[in-house]
C-alpha cells in the first residue's frame, strides 16, 4: 500500500483583491507561506520564452494561491474549518487543495492524533473515546466533524483558561463564532446559567447542536448570525462574552457589542496576533472596554477586557 505523506500542502484559492486578507488567515497557521501571484508578471511581452513554465503562462493573474504545509500529526480538518470561519467573516470566496493527502482520508486521519487534552480543570475529551473523569475534573466531549474548535489549537485552549478564571457561576454568556460549540458549552460546564452562541455558518450551528445534545448541555443554544446581526439579547444583557475570532471582525462588532452587555460584563477575544494587539487594544477602549489581562501561547494571544462605559440595562 502507497505510503501516504507526511506532510498534506493546503492550498487557498481566491481573488488576487483578497490576497492581503488570505495571506494574514493564512499566516496565524503558518509563517511558511508560498504565494503564487501573477499579476506583475509580463505575459504580453514573453521576454520569457521557453524558460516560463506553461502553467505559469496559463495562469489567471486575476487570481491568487497561498499554501502551506501541515505536518500529518496536525489536525487538517480544524485547519480548514478554521479558514472557513475567518473566511466567511471577511466575505471571501475561496476554494481549497490539499495535496499530499488522500482526500477521502484526511477528515478522518487526524482523529488518531486528537487524545484527551487538559485545559486547567476543564478536559476536552474526542466523542469516540473512552474517558472517566478524575476528582474535580470538568469533562467536555467533542467531535467538531467540520466546525472549528477541537480543543487542539492555540487559540481555543487560550479562551478556554480565561473562561474557567473568570465565571464565578450564572453569568449569561454570549459566544460570537461558536464554531464546534466547544467554549459554549464549556461556560455551561462552569456555571453559565444561559449560553448562547451564534456563527454564520450554519454547518458550524448544526455541528455544535450535536455536540451540545452529547453534552446534555441544558441552557446551551445556538443559532446562525452574521456576527451580531441575529443575536438574541436577554434582559439585562450579557454577562460575559467570548469572541474567538480574527481582530478585523472583532473591531468590526466592538462598537455594537457594548449594547448586548451590562455595564461591568466581561469580554474575552481569543486569535490575535501580535502584530495587531495595539489595533485591538485601541479599537476596544473606544468602545469602552478596559483591559484586564492578556495570555499567549505560540505567537497567539488572548485578553480580557471589562465593560466600563457604554452597555445598556
Amino acid at each position: 500500500m502507497e505510503r501516504q505523506a507526511e506532510w498534506t500542502k493546503l492550498t487557498v484559492r481566491a481573488s488576487r483583491d483578497d490576497l492581503d486578507t488570505v495571506t494574514a488567515v493564512m499566516g496565524m497557521l503558518d509563517n511558511g507561506l508560498m504565494i503564487e501571484d501573477y499579476s506583475d508578471f509580463p505575459f504580453e511581452t514573453g521576454m520569457y520564452g521557453d524558460l516560463v513554465d506553461e502553467s505559469i503562462k496559463n495562469a489567471d493573474p486575476t487570481r491568487i494561491a497561498v499554501s502551506i504545509f501541515v505536518a500529518r500529526e496536525k489536525n487538517l480538518s480544524e485547519y480548514i474549518a478554521f479558514l472557513h470561519e475567518r473566511f466567511s467573516f471577511a466575505g471571501i470566496e475561496w476554494k481549497y487543495e490539499c495535496e499530499g493527502l488522500c482526500e477521502e482520508d484526511w477528515a478522518e486521519s487526524w482523529k488518531q492524533y486528537y487524545h484527551p487534552i487538559p485545559l486547567g480543570r476543564v478536559t476536552i475529551v474526542p466523542a469516540w473515546q473512552d474517558y472517566r473523569a478524575k476528582d474535580g475534573e470538568t469533562v467536555v466531549r467533542m467531535d467538531p466533524g467540520m466546525a472549528f474548535g477541537a480543543g487542539t489549537h492555540e487559540t481555543t485552549r487560550l479562551a478556554t483558561l480565561l473562561l474557567e478564571e473568570t465565571l464565578e457561576g450564572g453569568e449569561k454568556t454570549l459566544d460570537v463564532g461558536t464554531g464546534s460549540g466547544i467554549l459554549a458549552i464549556t461556560a455551561e460546564k462552569l456555571g453559565a446559567s444561559l449560553v448562547r452562541g451564534y456563527d454564520i455558518d450554519p454547518v458550524a450551528v448544526r455541528v455544535a447542536g450535536e455536540n451540545a445534545e452529547m453534552n446534555q448541555t441544558k441552557n446551551v443554544f445556538f443559532g446562525v448570525s452574521d456576527l451580531l446581526a441575529s443575536v438574541e439579547r436577554p434582559d439585562g444583557g450579557y454577562d460575559l462574552c467570548v469572541a474567538n475570532i480574527v481582530s478585523d471582525v472583532l473591531l468590526r462588532m466592538a462598537p455594537d457589542l457594548p449594547s448586548f452587555l451590562r455595564p461591568g460584563a466581561r469580554l474575552i477575544c481569543s486569535g490575535i496576533i501580535e502584530p495587531r494587539l495595539s489595533d485591538l487594544r485601541a479599537g476596544m477602549a473606544a468602545a469602552g472596554f478596559e483591559e484586564e489581562k492578556v495570555i499567549s501561547e505560540n505567537d497567539w494571544y488572548a485578553l480580557r477586557f471589562v465593560l466600563i462605559k457604554g452597555g445598556r440595562t
